[in-house]
């Protein structure tokens, strides 16, 4: 019987072990890789958005577009942020998105906090698509606003080291991109 029990925990912590593993996506930069823990339970559709982007080499190539000290780095606009790409136009980059429909809002009870991921978005609650933002700092005032989906949990050093931007409007000359982000 006991070798019955040290199997099935055994087999469920693989199980287990393979769940979180989805969740985590690794997001290469010029200055190292960035660990990102999801939160599928919190916002499920924008985790689902955010891995087919992901994981189908959408976000290679786009550049960090919009980075304010102290505040965020905002990237994600497959449109005309991306640097490997006919349409790149760093002056209409942070305009654009992906051709999927845009996403309901699915505020919750995430904080942003330092390094959480939330979608970007115009003044309509309901139009996150592709484009999205990683705190430097906490930024209560966007709680229940947008839609946190994920966290920095390793790198954060990195993201740090993302150029920043003009400091009225957070506008990036020369920046810095991704590399990829695929599940881990």
């Amino acid at each position: 019987m006991k070798k019955i029990i040290y199997l099935f925990i055994f087999f469920f912590s693989l199980v287990n072990t393979d769940i979180m593993a989805k969740n985590l996506m690794i997001l290469k930069l010029t200055y190292g890789e960035v660990e990102i823990e999801l939160y599928p339970e919190k916002a499920p559709n924008h985790v689902k958005r955010f891995m087919e982007l992901s994981n189908g080499g959408n976000y290679d190539g786009v550049v960090f577009h919009r980075v304010i000290e102290g505040f965020m780095a905002q990237t994600g606009d497959v449109k005309f942020g991306n640097s490997n790409s006919k349409s790149f136009n760093l002056a209409l980059a942070g305009t654009g998105g992906s051709d999927l429909p845009n996403l309901k809002a699915e505020f919750t009870d995430v904080a942003h906090t330092r390094g959480v991921i939330s979608a970007a978005r115009s003044a309509d609650p309901d139009s996150a698509n592709s484009q999205f933002f990683i705190c430097f700092q906490s930024a209560p005032h966007l709680d229940r606003q947008y839609s946190a989906f994920g966290k920095v949990i390793k790198g954060m050093e990195f993201i740090d080291k993302i150029k920043r931007g003009d400091p009225n409007s957070g506008a990036v000359s020369n920046p810095d991109k991704i590399i990829s982000i695929r599940s881990k």
